[in-house]
């Protein structure tokens, strides 16, 4: 019995003392050692099944380092105790290509007309998204137009706008925190204004072009609605049509805390 007692505390003390465990390698040089040339490391805490709102199973999920040293997928204990929160909301083609179904993609298009307007708005996306926690919004968007001098959505080949005659086009978006309606002060709070110039020349070619804006902003925890409007402007006796997401556009959302 005393031999065999010895060989047990033996174990226990190697156990002890030789903490190190190695894959791949008999000489571990850390707590963990993984020395295969292509080995891998998989976590299923932090997958798609068990942690589908910061994987979706499809994109890439960044992965941290919180406070505490625990590896996370957003849902640690974080520095001071808040959440780590940085995950991407990513909206690819937000804007309907040929909304009136008339086989040529206009996008929604925004007219200003020769009677006498100098600017006109229009709606032309609505997107719905979600934060789970309160957090910084950093919001990124491009956005392809095509200009007219002729009604876009009544079908190209288009007139070109009359020549040597400035144009601007712009776009802004307005949120509906909770979606429950938007108030006088979320009517009137403008994110990502931007605008390109557009003059026609002669010999000119009509083709698609981007705008690209970013703004951020704070959101509370909850389900919201961005709504995105597109702006014309040009001078009171012309006629100018611009058709707002007629090709690829993106919409990206990241959450921060």
């Amino acid at each position: 019995m005393k031999k065999i007692t010895h060989i047990l505390l033996l174990m226990f003390f190697g156990s002890t003392v030789m903490a190190q465990v190695g894959i791949g390698t008999e000489t571990p040089l850390k707590d963990l050692h993984v020395a295969e040339p292509n080995g891998t490391i998989r976590i299923e805490s932090l997958n798609a099944t068990n942690n589908p709102t910061f994987n979706d199973g499809i994109n890439l999920a960044a992965v941290f380092v919180d406070g505490n040293g625990d590896v996370v997928l957003g849902n640690g204990s974080g520095s001071g105790g808040n959440e780590p929160l940085n995950f991407l909301i990513d909206v690819p083609n937000f804007i309907a290509d040929d909304p009136g179904g008339i086989g040529f993609n206009t996008g929604v298009v925004v007219n200003n007309n020769a009677s006498g307007e100098f600017s006109v708005k229009g709606q032309i996306a609505s997107v719905n998204f979600t934060t789970p926690f309160t957090g910084w919004l950093e919001l990124k968007f491009g956005v392809t137009t095509y200009v007219a001098g002729s009604d876009i959505g009544l079908g190209c080949p288009c007139s070109f706008p009359n020549q040597n005659k400035a144009i601007v086009y712009q776009t802004y978006f307005i949120i509906d925190f909770f979606s429950d309606g938007l108030s006088t002060v979320e009517q009137n709070t403008f994110y990502g204004y931007n605008g390109q110039y557009y003059l026609s020349e002669n010999q000119g070619a009509q083709g698609y072009a981007y705008i690209n804006g970013q703004a951020n902003l704070k959101a509370p925890a909850g389900n919201h609605t961005l709504y995105m409007f597109g702006v014309v402007k040009d001078s009171p006796t012309e006629f100018t049509s611009v058709g707002f997401g007629g090709a690829e556009d993106y919409l990206k959302i990241r959450v921060f805390n």
